[in-house]
């Protein structure tokens, strides 16, 4: 059983890019993972261009013929925290409810890839962070991936966000950090990456290059994912 919860260290930082590569690596090992995105907002439905799920099955051959829509537990319009997307809907997430659900998808699927909505401090609930979300998915055997930038301040925002995963004593599995559009500096990445391994005590297992052709991303683009599968016992 390999289950993994996608979290980022902020909003927009590629945990759904990651999250593309990871299941397309896993169907390369042999495995039948389920993606699952907990909580979706910026889009009225799971299959609209904006939908993260609609993304990863229009790009993972193996899924392109299925409905997004089954990878989805709650869907909100307005691109807003959960909270406050929800609020707008005339709704409130409950956490117990949420939990029924991903218990059903564990029930159904032992491959599991989680992604998470926004950063871990984002508000799901009035008492309810993303982080909470992350701890109690443990229980149902997910570990945290952390996903960073890979270029400058990134060291700050990473350690912070090791930090409070430790704190709740769910330390990530691994850090995958993703390229940025813009210059490279491949020494500054290198140094990024050392620090962070060095004061965290977590291991980088790479960086996610930037994709021209998402349907046929570079080999290269695997290699992380790939490692991380690997270490996970």
């Amino acid at each position: 059983m390999k289950r993994f919860f996608i979290c980022g260290t902020d909003t927009g930082i590629g945990k759904t890019m990651v999250s593309l590569l990871l299941v397309r690596a896993l169907f390369r090992r042999g495995l039948s993972p389920h993606y699952y995105k907990w909580l979706q907002t910026g889009c009225r439905t799971p299959r609209d261009a904006d939908s993260d799920a609609r993304f990863v099955y229009a790009h993972t051959p193996e899924l392109a013929r299925r409905d997004p829509g089954l990878s989805v537990g709650w869907c909100f319009e307005n691109p807003k925290s959960p909270h406050h997307a929800a609020r707008d809907a005339g709704m409130t997430l409950h956490r117990p409810d949420l939990l029924r659900a991903l218990q059903r998808v564990c029930e159904k699927h032992e491959t599991i890839v989680a992604e998470a909505s926004g950063g871990l401090m984002v508000p799901v609930s009035k008492n309810v962070m993303m982080l909470d979300l992350i701890a109690d998915a443990a229980s149902f055997g997910f570990q945290p991936v952390l996903t960073a930038r890979a270029g400058l301040g990134t060291i700050n925002h990473t350690l912070l966000s090791v930090d409070a995963l430790k704190n709740r004593g769910i330390p990530p599995l691994a850090i995958l950090m993703v390229q940025e559009p813009g210059p490279l500096d491949p020494f500054l990445i290198q140094e990024n990456q050392e620090a962070v391994c060095e004061a965290a005590g977590i291991p980088v297992t790479g960086v996610i290059p930037r994709i021209q052709d998402i349907h046929n991303p570079p080999a290269r683009a695997f290699e992380p994912c790939l490692r991380l599968i690997d270490a996970m016992p």
